[in-house]
């Protein structure tokens, strides 16, 4: 609070700190609280709300654990979001180390101007682009035949091969960037203190790059499953009959049948679900939450 006060004086500074505060208790922590709340009340007609009917229970809650589907569900949310996480971290690594160390300064505005560009449009049109890409008879399986790499069309819109895809597009910069701004952390002399002593390249960067970039890693990998687990737009519009993402669950209660109350309890199980599972997946890994905020 110091160095805001003296950089940028009290009138800034109290700006600051109430659109801050506005952000977290408006926008964020008084919804939520609405929606907890209303996860433990019963579906009434408006009418009854008020009424010794408008109980608190855990109903709603036992709903999820008594529907197979519902459950079965979730735990292929849970699998195909972890697995776009790791095809972010291969695509996005790569990337990351060249901008980092390899591209030269010149060329570092370039770069990420290329990177931003997609981010300029919104993301419903992102993914319905790419539902004509990946159409049956889209641009891509036309492209496939006609360079004889397929013999027939291939159905991209099957299972969760579509939404796998959108999300890595989509998300694949929320992994690039945290690590980008590990591994520029770096100091240069190690990498090439490494390669003086005998060290492969991938070795250097097993036991030197990685385990420095790893805070970057950490709040990449957050990010992007988080976000996936929480995607509505993409898996809506690229996913099958067969590939129902619980979001879509969530908007069902909510949107189609109006109820908000189970909803919203679907709504708090995802989050709290998907945060035990980034909590014991950052124990396997051994990375702290002070290396996420990092």
């Amino acid at each position: 609070m110091n160095d805001l006060l003296r950089r940028y004086g009290v009138g800034l500074t109290t700006a600051f700190v109430l659109l801050t505060a506005f952000w977290l208790l408006i926008l964020v922590i008084l919804p939520n609280i609405y929606l907890f709340e209303n996860s433990f009340r019963p579906y009434l007609p408006i009418a009854e709300m008020g009424g010794p009917k408008d109980t608190y229970s855990l109903d709603n809650y036992i709903v999820f654990f008594k529907s197979p589907i519902h459950i079965n569900v979730f735990v292929w949310t849970v699998l195909y979001s972890s697995f776009v996480t790791v095809i972010c971290f291969v695509i996005a690594y790569p990337m990351a180390y060249y901008l980092s160390k390899v591209a030269s300064n010149k060329m570092l505005p370039t770069l990420f101007l290329l990177l931003f560009v997609p981010l300029w449009v919104s993301e419903v049109l992102r993914s319905f682009a790419w539902f004509i890409i990946l159409a049956f008879k889209g641009p891509l399986n036309a492209g496939l035949l006609g360079l004889g790499i397929v013999e027939d069309p291939i159905r991209w819109i099957s299972g969760f091969r579509g939404v796998m895809i959108g999300l890595v597009y989509t998300y694949v910069l929320f992994m690039l960037f945290p690590m980008y701004n590990a591994i520029q952390s770096l100091d240069t002399n190690q990498i090439e203190a490494a390669e003086d002593l005998g060290s492969p390249s991938w070795y250097t960067h097993w036991r030197v790059i990685l385990p420095h970039a790893k805070p970057g890693i950490a709040s990449g990998a957050v990010m992007v499953f988080m976000l996936s687990a929480g995607s509505i737009l993409v898996p809506t519009l690229l996913a099958s009959t067969n590939s129902r993402w619980f979001t879509e669950i969530i908007y069902q209660w909510m949107f189609e049948s109006q109820d908000w109350n189970t909803g919203s309890a679907y709504a708090f199980l995802l989050l709290i679900l998907c945060s035990v599972f980034v909590t014991v997946v950052m124990r396997v890994f051994r990375v702290k939450l002070s290396d996420i905020a990092k």
